[in-house]
């Protein structure tokens, strides 16, 4: 098992809020990741066992870290009245042997990984985002520390939105809730995902229809949880969102659901943009979304 190494350790909320550094097989790199622990996961004492909690898996977007989330989303202090864990992974592989976009564009590269897992040279080595977020980081985070493996949620903002959204719809029954902030909902008819999806997957574009959740919900593989049942969807886009009509695409996503009969709530935000702002601001109804699903409580 990899070794994690710990970064850095706050007191937050009466939890934890942890950074770590592992190298991770699936991309063949170091990569850092965060991790907040509420106080229910803390033990009473040194002797005591720590009590798993569920967990929240955040995905950010495009030139986003794993501490951009940690400072923006503001989402430490009711996780912890919830006792919900945060892990906010980093949205790409990096180092200097990880091949970046090729004409040193932000959309593409370090900081910029699509969470897909990649068919084409030179980035089929590194590029194995789904894998790392789904089942590799899940599998090294569940043994190390008080996590319910039982008990997964997972949301993200943007490019994280379709992560969140694709990794729940190709794995039914792995995670309990899922929702999305602004998500490239169908990036194989969008500038950023076209671009992404030729470079990652190749020029064909039957292949991309397995990245992308309008496709996958349209079809019927919409996400379901561990008891079979149809999750419900929860989908916050900000109105005045710059990138809204060209990139991030909500009807399509809407039409799909429709088609397809899966439940999904998409809340159009008057004046909202696509900054963490806008995800701060709605952050606590997702995070009631999700723990109405992993602890029982109301939203």
């Amino acid at each position: 098992m990899t070794a994690l190494d710990l970064l850095s350790e706050h007191r937050c909320f009466g939890g934890l809020q942890r950074r770590y550094r592992h190298q991770s097989p699936s991309l063949q790199c170091a990569m850092t990741l965060g991790v907040f622990l509420p106080p229910t996961a803390l033990a009473a004492d040194a002797q005591a066992p720590a009590r798993p909690v569920p967990a929240l898996w955040w995905l950010s977007g495009l030139t986003c870290s794993d501490e951009n989330a940690v400072q923006k989303a503001g989402a430490q202090r009711l996780a912890a009245e919830l006792g919900l864990a945060l892990i906010t992974p980093d949205t790409s592989p990096r180092g200097a042997a990880v091949p970046d976009d090729p004409d040193g564009a932000w959309d593409f590269g370090h900081g910029a990984g699509f969470y897909v897992d990649a068919t084409q040279e030179p980035w089929a080595r590194h590029y194995r985002m789904h894998t790392y977020v789904v089942e590799e980081l899940p599998a090294l985070l569940e043994a190390g520390l008080p996590l319910d493996p039982a008990r997964r949620g997972i949301s993200g903002h943007s490019m994280g939105g379709h992560g969140a959204l694709v990794g729940a719809m190709r794995h039914p029954g792995r995670y309990a809730s899922v929702s999305a902030f602004a998500p490239i909902s169908q990036p194989s008819r969008c500038p950023w995902g076209r671009k992404a999806f030729g470079h990652l997957l190749g020029p064909d574009p039957q292949t991309w229809q397995a990245w992308d959740a309008s496709q996958l919900l349209a079809s019927g593989q919409g996400p379901v949880g561990p008891d079979g049942a149809a999750l419900p969807l929860l989908v916050d886009q900000g109105l005045a969102d710059p990138f809204l009509e060209e990139q991030l695409l909500p009807e399509a996503l809407e039409a799909a659901a429709a088609a397809s009969g899966h439940p999904l709530t998409l809340r159009r935000q008057e004046g909202y943009d696509h900054s963490y702002f806008f995800v701060a601001s709605f952050i606590g109804d997702h995070l009631r979304h999700h723990a109405a699903a992993l602890l029982g409580a109301a939203p």
